[in-house]
């Protein structure tokens, strides 16, 4: 089948972003991912071998009393606010979408730390309730993966692109750049509430000057070979999927995002 052969393709990449970074190092890790070692890249430079040397000795007062070390300033932040498709329902930790991203951010050696801030169940009325504690510490891209159970249970479409809406300008208001992810309804509910539900996205993705995932699903949804026995979430290859469409839209703000200075972000 088409779709299992890309799922099969996709899984070489980020898989491959796996087992070459953590086996060989960046450096070989860039060759995994498809791309010359020797490249140039910037903010993405491989840091260069370490040597092996002692520990140096702790820094210590006038006293002859250690001080306290130093703590190593946090990576920069991506957060994925989602629901179980975010939270990778049915899959390993390692198996959600949120750390495949992560698995391709390390081989590709961008800066990043991401957080899978999926919630089973969750409405855009729930991830906008936690958008302040998701929102904690130098968060630079907010992948916002919201609308899928809003959908599934016939919610008001105009609630929910408030509450997207919403999550949308405080974010922005931070400095955070932000990638909306579409989802579809079930056509339960008529043809007038489906396509409503629908241009939400789009809608929102204009008005804000946003990049798009136009629909989180696509390629997955509905096929019994790329989702787990409930019908509705991803398995393993699903999953991988849906990280390599993804990947192309939001690899456009990385380079931005990583040089935007800390204070911009509005990091607590």
């Amino acid at each position: 089948m088409k779709t299992a052969g890309r799922a099969r393709i996709g899984g070489v990449v980020w898989r491959a972003a796996v087992i070459a970074c953590g086996v060989a190092g960046l450096a070989s890790g860039l060759a995994g991912c498809g791309r010359e070692a020797a490249a140039p890249a910037s903010p993405r430079a491989a840091a260069p071998a370490a040597s092996v040397q002692a520990p140096a000795a702790p820094p210590r007062t006038s006293d002859g009393v250690p001080r306290p070390a130093t703590p190593a300033a946090a990576a920069p932040r991506i957060v994925f606010l989602g629901d179980s498709l975010t939270a990778g329902y049915g899959l390993e930790k390692s198996e959600a979408v949120p750390a495949l991203v992560q698995a391709r951010l390390t081989c590709e050696g961008y800066p990043f730390e991401v957080i899978n801030a999926g919630v089973s169940g969750d409405t855009s009325a729930g991830g906008l309730s936690r958008l302040e504690w998701s929102l904690s510490g130098d968060v630079r891209i907010l992948v916002v993966a919201l609308g899928a159970n809003d959908g599934l249970r016939g919610l008001p479409v105009a609630s929910m692109k408030h509450n997207l809406e919403e999550i949308i300008t405080r974010a922005q208001a931070r400095g955070i750049a932000v990638l909306l992810v579409g989802m579809e309804a079930l056509p339960n509910y008529g043809a007038s509430y489906t396509a409503e539900f629908r241009d939400t996205f789009p809608a929102l993705a204009k008005a804000h000057r946003l990049a798009l995932m136009p629909f989180y699903l696509d390629g997955v949804a509905g096929d019994p070979d790329l989702n787990i026995a409930d019908g509705i979430h991803p398995n393993p290859k699903g999953a991988v999927i849906v990280a390599d469409k993804l990947w192309p839209i939001l690899e456009p703000l990385l380079t931005a995002a990583a040089a935007t200075p800390a204070a911009a972000t509005g990091s607590r």
